[in-house]
């Protein structure tokens, strides 16, 4: 009896261990996303007003356009304001720091496949929020004109040496090509409801299958430069 009590004590000890130390990942990413809000903040302080803005997460953060636009014939006044890890709910709350204070003339959107990996993820709900964001972009900057952004495919096959494939075993169970193309329907009809223009610029970014091309990407999700150059150029006539 005292053995088997031993071990209980000790399976209870391990999980409340774990519990703890997901907390603590979560607060450090909580944090993160935080401190970069503050310095965007003083970087909006010191921005040129009226000119073009990038908002959504990961996917946008991780946009290298401004080196990219080096290639370009002409030049073009650039913002990114993506943050990593944000879900809809995330730009919601800090849309003055990552749209409003810039007084953008152009807005591009892609924000939602976060939502799309949570585990208790409703496209109800990702709608929901997109929509009130695209309604406060409405309602403060009605003459900004703004691109509502097809979410990019992801490559839950390919093995990709530096990322355990069991690491991303959890975000591809929701996270799937059939699932994004879903929402990519329903936010399309989203920017129509608010006269906005819904853009598809993942041509190129696909294999035969339909998945993203295991050569842009470092773990079926997010993007080399070669994979944003691709992007670049099909957002090219938008900018």
């Amino acid at each position: 009896m005292k053995m088997t009590s031993s071990i209980n004590h000790d399976c209870s000890q391990a999980a409340e261990n774990d519990e703890l130390s997901k907390s603590a990942v979560l607060l450090e990413v909580l944090d993160e996303k935080m401190d970069k809000v503050r310095k965007y903040k003083i970087l909006n302080k010191l921005a040129k007003k009226g000119q073009t803005v990038l908002v959504g997460s990961s996917l946008m953060e991780f946009f290298p356009i401004n080196e990219l636009q080096q290639m370009l014939e002409q030049k073009y006044c650039i913002y990114n304001r993506g943050i990593a890890g944000y879900v809809t709910a995330e730009l919601l709350e800090s849309v003055d720091t990552c749209i409003f204070e810039l007084q953008p003339s152009k807005i591009f959107i892609n924000i939602g496949t976060n939502d799309i990996s949570l585990p208790n993820y409703e496209l109800e709900r990702l709608l929901a929020n997109y929509d009130e964001i695209l309604t406060k972009i409405a309602e403060r900057l009605p003459v900004c004109q703004v691109y509502v952004m097809a979410y990019y495919p992801v490559n839950a096959k390919a093995e990709f040496p530096f990322v355990p494939r069991a690491s991303m075993e959890e975000i591809f169970q929701k996270r799937t090509n059939g699932a994004i193309q879903e929402a990519n329907r329903a936010i399309e009809q989203l920017a129509v409801k608010h006269g906005y223009t819904f853009i598809d610029v993942n041509e190129g970014l696909m294999n035969a299958e339909g998945d993203l091309k295991p050569e842009y990407s470092n773990d079926g999700i997010h993007m080399f430069a070669n994979g944003y150059a691709v992007i670049l150029n099909n957002l090219q006539k938008y900018l």
